[in-house]
């Protein structure tokens, strides 16, 4: 399993901080070094359009997929490997997901806590064992890990599940270390059964 396929889940905003695009840039970055396909939503402005520029840059495969009804709004990427034209949201994530060997969120909205949630959600139940990643950028996330201890000390999360999510500030170091998480992969992938 050497080339893999990085689902990434991020804003379609760029953030107040420029440490957002940054480590965005680094992400696209790393996966093109590594000869990998980035999959991810599609569009063309915020987080997503630095993160699939920076890619495509650096030799990879970018794939976007992306809701007709969204076109327009996140400016869908024009200059793509393969841009993806989907009818609801509920295909987006399906398509994404099936296409992709391991998840990563990087900073972002309600979508991207929705996307990243759901399909966390799917590797506890068992519908597939990918890999997920979330980039901590210049301590973004540190209130919502903060929540999810809060959830585990309050018994409705288990510590595995919550260890399920790599967690790193480095792109180079977390894209490692679930590289090898995707290598010990074996369970058969069944998103029919979402």
């Amino acid at each position: 399993m050497s080339k893999l396929a990085v689902c990434v889940y991020c804003g379609s905003r760029a953030g107040v901080s420029p440490a957002f695009a940054a480590a965005a840039r680094a992400m696209g970055t790393a996966i093109g070094q590594r000869g990998w396909t980035l999959v991810y939503g599609g569009g063309g402005i915020g987080l997503m359009g630095t993160l699939a520029d920076a890619a495509l840059a650096a030799g990879a495969q970018a794939v976007g997929v992306i809701p007709r009804a969204l076109m327009q709004r996140e400016l869908g990427h024009t200059g793509l490997t393969e841009l993806c034209v989907v009818e609801t949201m509920h295909e987006r994530k399906r398509l994404m997901a099936e296409r992709s060997d391991i998840f990563v969120a990087l900073p972002g909205g309600i979508g991207t806590f929705e996307e990243l949630f759901e399909v966390w959600s799917w590797r506890q139940l068992s519908y597939h064992d990918k890999p997920l990643g979330l980039l901590n950028v210049a301590g973004y996330y540190d209130a919502l890990l903060a929540f999810m201890a809060q959830t585990v000390a309050q018994g409705f999360v288990a510590a595995a599940h919550r260890d399920l999510l790599q967690v790193g500030d480095s792109p180079d170091v977390l894209l490692d270390r679930l590289r090898e998480l995707a290598r010990a992969s074996t369970l058969a992938d069944d998103y029919r059964r979402i």
